[in-house]
């Protein structure tokens, strides 16, 4: 399992004022080690992409099709903890976990096919999220992609550590989740979102030829913004207003890591964290296809705190 990291509170990366890095929380094992790895295919993902292209030149019938490109993707959304940096309870992350999924249902995703999860669920219940725990998230993400066979999109926003993300009482290791996302999607198109301090350190499990990996910071750098005061993340405020800026994945990427570089430097948050951005060559040409609905720009109330 590795040998347990000091918790990081962003101490050494905080300007002064009331930013603070997601640095974790919690030391303990990831639970989740049995999963079977899903080699990939190239036959079955050439053949994927090609219906893809002949529905969206030729107009296919199917229910997919005229629900637009996302409406047969299975999509989670989950906010791994409820404490800011400094240990004080906050709705930053269940902030980002609403709204991300209130995007990506305007954006053209199925409600049938996301699930949001929260470490705090009863407090959300208009919401209704489900409990943010690794056993519950295997679950519904085995479910989903049960039914909804198009596309994958898994997005956490948490604190982190080298060693992975924090979700609920566990850190969830990248070679836990890229089990997970091995199994459940396969060869299937993937969109994996991890919104965390050190979550770079996902993108060498999680990287395929047909999936598109987005950090919030390199391996070896804090991110910015989970302070008791803020309403999101930087990371996933500037994913938020990117959204409406962009028309598909590959242009929100780059786009995402412009607004957190300009953020950061307007605000003196250093060292910079660099969010990665890396799309398999397979899914890399084809990912453009995939446009989204614009969804509607980030109102006020989704300001982060610290934008001054």
């Amino acid at each position: 399992m590795g040998e347990d990291r000091r918790l990081h509170r962003g101490r050494a990366l905080r300007r002064p004022g009331p930013a603070g890095g997601q640095g974790h929380r919690h030391r303990h094992p990831d639970p989740v080690q049995g999963l079977q790895e899903v080699g990939p295919g190239l036959i079955p993902r050439l053949l994927s992409l090609l219906t893809l292209i002949a529905g969206l030149a030729l107009g296919a019938d199917a229910p997919a099709q005229a629900a637009g490109p996302f409406g047969d993707w299975a999509a989670i959304v989950v906010a791994g903890d409820w404490k800011a940096h400094s240990g004080a309870p906050s709705d930053v992350f269940d902030n980002a976990r609403h709204d991300v999924g209130q995007a990506l249902l305007s954006a053209g995703f199925s409600p049938a096919n996301l699930r949001e999860f929260s470490t705090r669920p009863d407090r959300f219940g208009a919401d209704k999220p489900l409990k943010a725990d690794i056993e519950t998230i295997v679950g519904q993400l085995t479910e989903l992609t049960d039914k909804a066979k198009s596309g994958c999109l898994v997005y956490f926003t948490s604190h982190g550590s080298p060693d992975g993300i924090v979700v609920g009482d566990h850190i969830w290791r990248p070679a836990g989740l890229g089990k997970l996302i091995d199994q459940t999607c396969g060869q299937r198109p993937t969109i994996a979102i991890i919104s965390a301090c050190f979550s770079g350190v996902f993108v060498p499990e999680l990287d395929g030829p047909d999936r598109m990996v987005l950090t919030a910071a390199r391996p070896d750098r804090a991110s910015f913004g989970c302070g008791e005061a803020d309403h999101y993340t930087f990371f996933d405020t500037c994913l938020l207003q990117s959204l409406p800026q962009t028309h598909d994945f590959a242009a929100l990427g780059p786009a995402v890591q412009a607004c957190v570089a300009k953020r950061e430097a307007d605000l003196r948050a250093a060292p910079a964290s660099e969010p990665q951005c890396k799309i398999g060559a397979t899914l890399r040409p084809m990912l453009p296809l995939y446009r989204y609905t614009t969804p509607a720009p980030m109102t006020g109330s989704g300001r982060n705190s610290n934008s001054g």
